[in-house]
């Protein structure tokens, strides 16, 4: 992380504090807690150095603390993960008794000034707006006719590419693989979050997803030495996230869980999707969705040369997979179809490389 300086520190935050209270005040004093005297710009910030401020309102004279929160390892890699945090502390620490008040949470500007967010309710993004149709329409049509059009290969096969042109951005950091791959299994979008949201249900048990989460952790212990795999992702890559336009012109919405990953990630994302679809029609997986699955990881493996990709998938199919049997998500699927997700995810689970030649075996 860039530290941040800001060059006027005096006067930024003296605007920062009038805007916040309303009123005119002036500073008295600007100094790090930890006893050192001002020189200027105030490196520590970004560094998790608090700052005591002094300052006057009128006749009456305030003490506050200013501080940031440092990135570390511990799951405030990004800048938005410490973000929630004091926003967190913010809306928690004046509910406690006895705890120290919080009075604003904010955040600095890049052209050096600080603005307040403390009288938040809830957040918003704002995004351009998106012409096309999502892609699980053509995997539909594709399960309704049984048939393929030529366009829908070359469908699958630009999307294979897209995702390996930007699996070839590549960032040495093995704390964050290794966090990627913790929240895999533990965050609450992910392997844990669906486990836990599984209401009860006949085509399986606390006991069977219990057993889910230890192979999975499992899992995690092999894949901590592929951290130099580490890739840009998109962390979302399905069907109802790519928007098709005429021929192979598309677009890719709801990037997820931050800009670094696991490429195959996204790769399992689509792929176990033309499982999916195969299966929701025809109880198996065959026909143009064997074609369909072929030649988007045929493509893929073709662009990156991978030679790992059945070694880490396993884990990546197994949480996909557990989306795709919810009864949350997908409320009308057949139990017997849950059945052959579930048993695909047991069968991949157990296997040390995925073939994919044998996807009927490991759903039967």
């Amino acid at each position: 992380m860039s530290q941040i300086r800001i060059s006027r520190p005096r006067l930024a935050i003296t605007r920062y504090l009038a805007e916040l209270h309303g009123k005119q005040i002036r500073l008295l004093g600007l100094r790090p807690l930890s006893g050192k005297a001002e020189t200027g710009a105030i490196k520590g910030f970004g560094y998790g150095v608090p700052y005591l401020i002094r300052y006057r309102i009128g006749s009456k004279t305030h003490e506050a603390v200013l501080e940031t929160m440092k990135e570390n390892q511990f799951g405030h890699e990004y800048v938005a993960d410490r973000a929630a945090a004091l926003l967190l502390a913010h809306e928690c620490f004046s509910k406690l008794p006895k705890h120290a008040r919080s009075i604003d949470v904010g955040m600095f500007a890049k052209d050096g000034s600080l603005k307040s967010l403390g009288n938040f309710s809830e957040f918003f993004i704002l995004m351009e707006k998106v012409n096309g149709q999502e892609y699980w329409n053509d995997l539909n049509r594709i399960a309704k006719s049984w048939r393929l059009e030529r366009l829908d290969l070359k469908r699958a096969k630009v999307l294979a590419y897209y995702l390996a042109e930007i699996h070839k951005v590549k960032r040495n950091d093995s704390v964050l693989y290794r966090r990627r791959i913790r929240d895999l299994i533990g965050h609450g979008e992910c392997i844990m979050g669906l486990t836990d949201s599984y209401p009860q249900v006949t085509f399986t048990s606390p006991s069977e997803l219990a057993q889910i989460e230890k192979k999975c952790i499992d899992w995690r212990w092999k894949l901590k030495g592929f951290s130099n795999r580490l890739s840009q992702v998109h962390g979302d890559f399905h069907p109802w996230n790519v928007m098709f336009r005429a021929g192979v012109d598309f677009t890719v919405l709801d990037r997820s869980r931050g800009e670094w990953g696991e490429p195959v990630d996204d790769v399992s994302a689509m792929a176990i999707n033309y499982i999916f679809f195969s299966l929701k029609e025809k109880g198996e997986f065959s026909g143009p969705f064997t074609d369909l699955f072929n030649a988007f990881v045929n493509q893929y493996l073709e662009v990156t040369k991978e030679k790992d990709l059945f070694k880490v998938i396993q884990p990546f199919f197994a949480w996909r997979a557990l989306v795709l049997a919810s009864p949350i998500w997908y409320p009308s699927l057949e139990q017997k179809v849950r059945r052959q997700i579930f048993r695909f995810i047991h069968s991949v689970l157990d296997t040390e490389i995925f073939e994919p030649a044998k996807v009927n075996e490991y759903l039967n």
